[in-house]
């Protein structure tokens, strides 16, 4: 197998990039993007640190990455499984990207910068949901933000209908659990009372 080993054999290779893709790139959040994130209910989370690197998926209501400035958003961390990969890796190395997407839309829109994990009560409390708060919220500095081109969303049809599979088709949690652990975790119980479960800890 032959490795690409240097920057300038990739810039061989691809060329250069093309102006749009140079200009859309800016280092605050323009009108047209904030309408873009008060928009998206659901955000990849991308951080890094010398232990390792996470990507993990954020949903809530249309627009639950709050803007506080043309170079701060502020997401509450919701209920989630306690592992904390995501906010222990900011933590060490606040280096993190968001990723929006909205349903129906092949645009993407990325924003880089610095993020850091905030419990400031009052902010907490101005993101409660049904009588709950998060325990927590990142707080990014936006460095870099534009958007994607629709090409990937395109190719994997995403939104497209035809495109949906039977869920049943897919290893559910309980069935990949099981088989993980020998049976010893997961299985038909769990995937039959996970609804209810999520239902109750949704935030």
């Amino acid at each position: 197998m032959r490795y690409i080993s240097s920057v300038e054999e990739l810039g061989n290779i691809y060329g250069q990039p093309s102006a749009p893709s140079l200009v859309k790139e800016i280092d605050y959040i323009a009108d047209v993007y904030a309408q873009f994130i008060e928009l998206s209910p659901f955000v990849s989370l991308a951080t890094v640190a010398q232990e390792g690197i996470d990507c993990s998926p954020r949903g809530d209501e249309p627009g639950f990455v709050r803007i506080a400035d043309r170079r701060t958003l502020i997401m509450p961390d919701r209920r989630g499984n306690n592992r904390c990969d995501s906010l222990r890796n900011i933590v060490r190395d606040p280096r993190t990207a968001f990723m929006f997407l909205i349903p129906g839309s092949s645009t993407v829109l990325r924003a880089n910068g610095n993020a850091r994990v905030c419990i400031e009560p009052d902010l907490l409390a101005s993101f409660e949901m049904e009588g709950k708060r998060p325990r927590s919220a990142i707080v990014l500095q936006v460095e870099k933000v534009y958007f994607q081109c629709a090409r990937a969303i395109m190719r994997a049809g995403l939104w497209q209908a035809d495109a949906q599979i039977d869920p049943g088709s897919v290893p559910s949690p309980g069935k990949m659990l099981s088989e993980l652990t020998n049976g010893e975790v997961g299985g038909k119980t769990y995937d039959d009372e996970w609804p209810q479960r999520a239902s109750k800890s949704m935030w």
